[in-house]
């Protein structure tokens, strides 16, 4: 009987480590929010916690960086509103917010789209939002 209970300790710690290593990391990122006319701090930082959710399905992958900078997110919000999904779905410009990232890949590659063991510099996530009250959801992410 002792026998059987460790076995089944060892296959629970064996998949808790499998399955830990398949998220992306968001442990001790670095978090940098310059102030904003558009936003609340508040805001941004519902933002931040909704690209740290999503950068779980980034495996093999961990989030050390993100920030908020107004210049950089209007610029990339009208881009965004002009040319890609803002346009396809008419979200208004006070509910898009752009965070930029940093982040670094494993030797696996991430999911096979990352160069194994390397870092991604400026990556953005576009966040909307359906109004003021709402939550913000990450909308697109890249470059």
């Amino acid at each position: 009987m002792k026998k059987v209970i460790f076995y089944l300790c060892l296959i629970v710690v064996i998949f808790s480590i499998v399955f830990y290593n398949q998220v992306g990391k968001t442990n001790n990122v670095q978090v940098s929010i310059e102030k904003s006319d558009k936003f609340s701090e508040e805001e941004i930082n519902e933002a931040v916690v909704s690209v740290k959710k999503k950068f779980k399905e980034f495996k093999g992958c961990k989030l050390t960086e993100i920030w908020y900078s107004e210049s950089e997110s209007k610029e990339f919000a009208e881009d965004y509103l002009k040319y890609g999904g803002g346009y396809e779905n008419s979200v208004n410009v006070e509910n898009v917010i752009v965070l930029l990232s940093n982040f670094d890949v494993d030797s696996s590659g991430g999911d096979g789209s990352f160069e194994p063991n390397s870092t991604q510099s400026n990556w953005n996530w576009i966040l909307i939002r359906d109004s003021k009250s709402d939550d913000w959801r990450v909308d697109d992410w890249g470059y």
